[in-house]
This record gives structure tokens, C-alpha cells and sequence, in this order.
């Protein structure tokens, strides 16, 4: 029996059309995955894996973004022998049915598989979004190396946020499989058997000082190797102070910034300063906020501030409520199908 592959590289969580069908966004997904087809050709990878969330709108499709979706998975198709896409949440319209998914015309894109329905091929299993009860088939798994795109309680999503407990699919249920790899939550991690690979770039300030974002390279019978994409936007916060005199060596081209104002600056200062830094260093944003509290670090890491979106906010407010009348899961599920 031949194997799968032989040296795979492996991406997730584009999430093309992110930030209001974002130009800027959509075209670092086009840079990242033409440096990614340079990585795959230098390290000799003929197998690709995508492991979820192409697209991040389920319900709506800009014609722009759609232009970057076909071109990338063009690109994709001809510099691999074979290409594993796997729909993820925000690539299904239906978040408990996975009857209509947003890269159904890639089909007919040579080299490229979907995987929409469990699918085994000699010691690999590539497991599509889980709906209704399908976790229960995750310990019936006999593999070498499964791939997915799982929402695995206790591992950390993007805020440093763990995920809640929903008494459904466990780490544990894995156990007839080696090593899984998975999408979906966008902070590199690993647990056990569990490799969370990290998505593709940062995409907001919960990615905050971490840049540990790229693309795994995996040889048949090897250990994983990850790859960081130099040119990714970076988020950061910094003190005033602390930027004033290290700008030159802390700045990057396309990072996102925000500054807490830790010493008296006049308006007209704070915008001398902001002009001047965004146009010497190409910064994609500079933000000047004003500080209310004595502060004692100079660089905001991750974990030490947390920014969550509109959806962390509100899955965490459902998840707290006692009640005998509302189900939680049932009320977080209602709200994922708005």
C-alpha cells in the first residue's frame, strides 16, 4: 500500500474577504501563498493540505474577493500533484449541515479534492467540519496522520481564550490516531497528539506579538516542520516612551500599531509622530491612545492584554448562563446561524 504522500506542506484559516472584503487583506492571502508555493518548492513538497476557512463570510460573496479565491486556488492546482481543501465553519452556509459550502466551483479546478464527507486514504484520514453528531465517529479513527479542522475544548483560540468544554469531541477520542493537525483556531499549540498548526498570518490585535504563523512542512514518517512567513503584517502595542527610542529597530513594513501615550504629548506632537512613523516605516496603521493607569511594561506580549471580536464575546456571555429553560449550546448555536 502506497503512502498518501510523500512530503506534504500544509496552511490554514485564509479567511479571504476578512475586514469588509479588505484589499489589503486579500492580497496578503495572494503574497502568502506565493511565498508559501516557493517554500513548498524549495523543501520538495508535492502535497498540499488546506485545512479550513477559505473564505470568511458564509453568507455573502464580494465579486473582488472571489477574484483572489479563484486565482489562489489556481495557483495552487498547478505547482501540486495533489491538493486536500477542507471547508471550514465560515466556508459552510449552514453551520450544522454541510450541504452548501463556498468553494464548491473549485472542484473543477485540476489537482484539487474537497473534502466535504470523511474521507480515508491508507493510513490518512482528512475529517470535514463536524455537524450534529459526527464527533462520535472521531474514536472509531484508525490512522497515521488525520487532518481537520476541529474545535477541541481546553486548547487556547486567538484572545488566550480557552475553549469551553460543550461535552462533546475530546482530545482523547484520537487515540487510534498518531498525529492530528488541525485549523480553526488560529494560535499555534500542541497537546498529546493534538498540533494545532496556526493560521497563515496574524489577522487582528488578539494575534498580538506572536508571530509564530506560516505553514507546516510534514515528510512521511518525519516530525513536523513550521515555517513562519517573514513578510506577514505584525500587530504590537508599545509605550510612547519605549517607541521613541527604539522605532528603527522595532517597526516593520504593514504592521498594525498601537501606542499608549505614557508621556505628556500635545496633539500636534502625536500627530507629527504618527505621519512621520507610518510614512517612514509603511506602517498599515498607528493608533494613539491615551493611558489612564501607571504603566510598567514597555511591550504589550501576548497573553498580558486581551481584545476579543464580537462573536468571543458573546459565545462566552451565552456559555455562563444557568438556566433550567435555555440551553447554552443550543442559544451559542442559534447565534452561529445568524
Amino acid at each position: 500500500m502506497s503512502n498518501l504522500f510523500k512530503k506534504a506542506i500544509v496552511f490554514t484559516d485564509l479567511h479571504l474577504g476578512l475586514k469588509s472584503n479588505s484589499e489589503a487583506h486579500n492580497n496578503d492571502c495572494l503574497e502568502f501563498v506565493n511565498w508559501f508555493i516557493e517554500t513548498a518548492k524549495k523543501e520538495n513538497c508535492e502535497t498540499c493540505f488546506f485545512l479550513g476557512d477559505y473564505h470568511n463570510n458564509r453568507a455573502s460573496m464580494n465579486i473582488r474577493t472571489m477574484t483572489y479565491a479563484v486565482k489562489i486556488l489556481e495557483l495552487l492546482g498547478e505547482n501540486f500533484s495533489q491538493v486536500f481543501f477542507i471547508p471550514g465553519n465560515h466556508d459552510q452556509f449552514f453551520r450544522d449541515r454541510r450541504d452548501i459550502q463556498s468553494a464548491e466551483w473549485a472542484r473543477h479546478i485540476p489537482n484539487i479534492t474537497i473534502v466535504n464527507e470523511f474521507f480515508k486514504d491508507s493510513d490518512v484520514s482528512i475529517v470535514p467540519w463536524l455537524v450534529k453528531d459526527e464527533h462520535k465517529k472521531i474514536e472509531k479513527i484508525n490512522a497515521k496522520y488525520c487532518f481537520g479542522h476541529f474545535e477541541l475544548p481546553h486548547f487556547y483560540m486567538n484572545a488566550q481564550i480557552q475553549m469551553p468544554d460543550h461535552g462533546e469531541i475530546q482530545q482523547d477520542h484520537f487515540k487510534g490516531v498518531e498525529q492530528v493537525f488541525s485549523g480553526h483556531f488560529h494560535k499555534r499549540q500542541n497537546g498529546k497528539n493534538i498540533n494545532y498548526i496556526g493560521n497563515c498570518f496574524p489577522h487582528n490585535y488578539s494575534d498580538v506579538g506572536d508571530d509564530e504563523r506560516g505553514c507546516m512542512v510534514l515528510e512521511w514518517g518525519g516530525e513536523p516542520e513550521y515555517f513562519s512567513w517573514p513578510d506577514q503584517p505584525r500587530y504590537r502595542i508599545y509605550q510612547l516612551s519605549h517607541l521613541l527610542n527604539k522605532a528603527e529597530t522595532i517597526l516593520k513594513p504593514k504592521m498594525h500599531v498601537r501606542v499608549n501615550l505614557d508621556i505628556d504629548i500635545s496633539y500636534e506632537e502625536a500627530t507629527f509622530v504618527k505621519e512621520t512613523f507610518v510614512d517612514t516605516y509603511k506602517l498599515r496603521e498607528l493608533t494613539m491612545i491615551p493611558v489612564k493607569k501607571d504603566v510598567s511594561s514597555d511591550v504589550v506580549t501576548p497573553g498580558s492584554i486581551q481584545f476579543l471580536s464580537v462573536d468571543q464575546i458573546v459565545n462566552a456571555e451565552i456559555s455562563q448562563i444557568k438556566s433550567d429553560h435555555y440551553d447554552p449550546k443550543v442559544l451559542i448555536d442559534i447565534y452561529r446561524n445568524l
